[in-house]
């Protein structure tokens, strides 16, 4: 199994270098059917939250460089085949920071805890935000009512896509579609 925590320690500063900042590492199944696993990397632009296919490819092409003279080092991070997905967070991002917690307050997001919290491992509801400290979120859940967790204690966590928070998010940047259009129709006239 891959050693997250340092998989992020090699990643983090990839993504530093080209300006943006890391949201979540994450092995998971390949979803290319294959049995194998793939190293999924979520970062954003802090100026606009996301990332757009020139930036995920740049971040990929660092990282992937990275992995590969690590191996040729002899730390072999990712032990068997896998696939590298970097990815934008999106619109119904997870929420794996502590500054999440206070950037996205007033939106609805779901919670998934390790053990019990008021009687509940699963909240739903908005988003309050989270402490001065940045170690307790609190969320106005829809059955509890408001409820106070350590950071610590959360499994996973991502905001609910909802109207008021696609009228929060920048959209994304459609520079260069219209020329992608024209070439299409022109295409299509031949």
């Amino acid at each position: 199994m891959a050693d997250i925590a340092r998989l992020t320690e090699v990643i983090e500063p990839e993504a530093q270098a080209l300006g943006f900042e890391l949201v979540r590492v994450k092995m998971m199944p390949s979803e290319a059917g294959d049995g194998g696993q793939a190293l999924q990397i979520m970062a954003e632009d802090p100026a606009t939250g996301q990332l757009l296919i020139e930036q995920c490819a740049a971040l990929s092409r660092r990282v992937s460089d990275q992995l590969d003279a690590l191996e040729e080092a002899g730390e072999v991070l990712v032990p068997g085949a896998y696939h590298l997905e970097v990815s934008s967070p999106g619109i119904d991002r997870p929420l794996t920071r502590a500054k999440d917690f206070a950037d996205w307050a007033g939106h609805e997001a779901k919670v998934s805890l390790t053990e019990k919290v008021h009687g509940s491992k699963n909240l739903k509801g908005n988003l309050v935000g989270i402490d001065d400290a940045g170690e307790m979120v609190t969320i106005e859940d829809k059955k509890a009512g408001e409820v106070s967790f350590p950071l610590s204690l959360i499994h996973s966590a991502k905001l609910v896509l909802t109207d008021e928070l696609i009228a929060a998010t920048q959209p994304l940047d459609t520079e260069g579609a219209e020329e992608v259009l024209e070439d299409t129709e022109e295409k299509a006239d031949d």
